[in-house]
């Protein structure tokens, strides 16, 4: 028996090293919850992005596609872009307070971190 696995294929593309299914078809990476504790922490970052301010936002307990939907709902209410990258929510701009009170509405605990 050897140590290795395959990690690509032809047929299906990338594998993933846990299950050895086609990535878009994992089974062991959905079947974790998102971990944390509940509160959603706004901060502004500009480090890394040429100088643009940026709205961060981490610690959302939903499925990945709730968060999509929610980062969608947010970028129109701000009137602006952004992402989810990594299960952190991107919007573009210093936003913090007008996504606190948003949501808060929805009914997240909400923190202001960093300065």
């Amino acid at each position: 028996m050897s140590n290795s696995r395959p990690v690509y294929s032809t047929e299906h593309g990338r594998l993933c090293p846990g299950c050895g299914q086609p990535v878009n078809a994992c089974c062991c990476r959905k079947a974790a919850p998102p971990s944390g504790d509940g509160v959603i922490r706004l901060r502004r970052e500009t480090g890394g992005r040429g100088g643009k301010t940026v709205t961060t936002a981490t610690g959302f307990l939903l499925d990945d596609n709730a968060l999509k939907q929610l980062a969608v709902d947010l970028k129109r209410k701000c009137g602006t872009g952004g992402a989810v990258k990594d299960r952190i929510v991107e919007i573009q701009g210093d936003h913090r307070e007008l996504l606190k009170t948003e949501l808060e509405k929805r009914g997240f605990i909400v923190k202001l971190a960093g300065g």
